[in-house]
């Protein structure tokens, strides 16, 4: 990276203490980063893996809201790197250092850790969202935002304009320098020549560190939502140097595969996805690895009267009787019993699928049985009667259900 004389310049800090209320019900008991997602990672995996592939090693994780399972995967998942060497993934929750006061923003959060970015004094400050999921080599952003000159950069993708209502979204010269910046709009502006796209925030922010804690000093003072997209950026458009980063993978598989999994239907789609034939996202990359924690495990076992499976992810210590399994991820540790189908669906952890149950389209969270007979996702309105149901058709089972 031009001008960067090592990754101990950049200090990373990951946004991971939202509630994620859309991913509800899979959000009950845990924060949203910490869901899990493909069988064997969590959502935050993919984030703090395009940190460590990029050579940046000192990472704080901000948390806030039901974080015990987040904080204990990365506990015992990311600590492989060497404190002594200047490296570090260190979670960090809201201290009510400057009143006794939650984080009020995302903004707020910066600002309540203003004290850590003084202890550290980095250069530049990575900002990044702990609930996406893509691969992405972040120097090439931090390069540009150094050729630039700039004070702050913008990842940004172009997203189907209907997406982008959910979103932060850039005007841009032909320099990449951003002209406005509107956040959630219910008419967002479009890419000039594609009027069905719009380019969109990722929620990847690359800061001079000095501007950054000015910016987040003076939101403190004012009556705002203290958030980056409302407030922060639309403001230093008109004062300051801001730029979009037109994100790429550093997998040319990948394309620009970047999904915000926010929703339930965007969770169980981005899922889906990685079980295509192609898929963008591809898990089996030697050269980008997505790290994660594994328990000690047998390998999965396919037994008597297993019958079709295919695409689908079988994760280890699993237990296959069942007849079918068609496109879905089973996560550690699942049982299907004799007779039983599981079709488009997404099983977490201790789940037990009883025998000639029939699952289509429904994600099973942690520690529940499915009684033998048992059909879920054939009958919509006896579904809404029992579970949440998504526009999209996708029922949830909560974690610990008794049926």
């Amino acid at each position: 990276m031009s001008g960067i004389h090592s990754g101990s310049e950049i200090l990373v800090i990951v946004l991971a203490g939202g509630q994620g209320e859309r991913l509800y019900p899979l959000t009950r008991d845990r924060a949203k980063p910490a869901v899990p997602f493909a069988g064997s990672f969590r959502i935050i995996d993919f984030t703090l893996s395009n940190c460590v592939n990029s050579g940046l090693r000192k990472i704080y994780v901000l948390t806030q809201y039901k974080s015990l399972s987040l904080d204990r995967h990365i506990m015992v998942g990311w600590q492989f790197l060497h404190y002594d060497l200047g490296e570090f993934i260190q979670t960090l929750p809201a201290q009510q250092r400057l009143g006794q006061v939650w984080y009020k923003g995302t903004a707020d959060a910066i600002f309540q850790n203003i004290y850590t970015l003084e202890h550290e004094k980095p250069a530049w400050v990575l900002i990044l969202a702990g609930d996406h999921i893509y691969k992405m080599d972040y120097r090439e952003m931090i390069a540009a935002h150094i050729k630039h000159g700039a004070d702050l950069t913008v990842g940004c993708v172009p997203v189907k304009a209907a997406q982008a209502r959910q979103l932060g979204v850039a005007e841009i010269a032909a320099n990449s320098q951003i002209r406005a910046f509107h956040e959630k709009s219910p008419n967002p502006p479009t890419i000039p020549g594609q009027p069905d796209y719009c380019l969109a925030s990722m929620g990847i922010y690359v800061f001079n560190t000095e501007i950054l804690v000015r910016r987040v000093v003076e939101d403190a003072k004012r009556k705002t939502a203290h958030d980056f997209g409302r407030n922060i950026i639309p403001a230093m458009v008109s004062s300051d140097r801001v730029f979009a980063f037109h994100f790429r993978s550093p997998a040319p598989e990948c394309n620009t595969y970047w999904r915000d999994v926010g929703t339930i239907d965007a969770y169980w789609e981005s899922n889906m996805d990685i079980l295509s034939p192609n898929p963008q996202l591809n898990l089996y990359d030697e050269h980008w690895r997505v790290h994660t924690y594994q328990e000690q495990r047998p390998p999965a076992f396919f037994g008597p009267g297993c019958g079709e499976t295919r695409e689908s992810f079988i994760g280890s210590g699993c237990v296959i009787r069942g007849r079918r399994i068609i496109r879905s991820v089973l996560s550690p540790n699942v049982v299907v019993e004799e007779g039983a189908e599981v079709e488009d669906s997404i099983i977490f952890e201790h789940v037990t699928i009883g025998r000639r149950a029939k699952l289509r389209k429904v994600i099973v969270d942690k520690n529940v049985t499915i009684p033998a007979g048992t059909q879920i996702g054939f009958d919509r309105d006896k579904d809404s009667s029992l579970f949440t149901v998504t526009d999209g058709g996708v029922t949830v089972v909560p974690k610990d259900t008794i049926l």
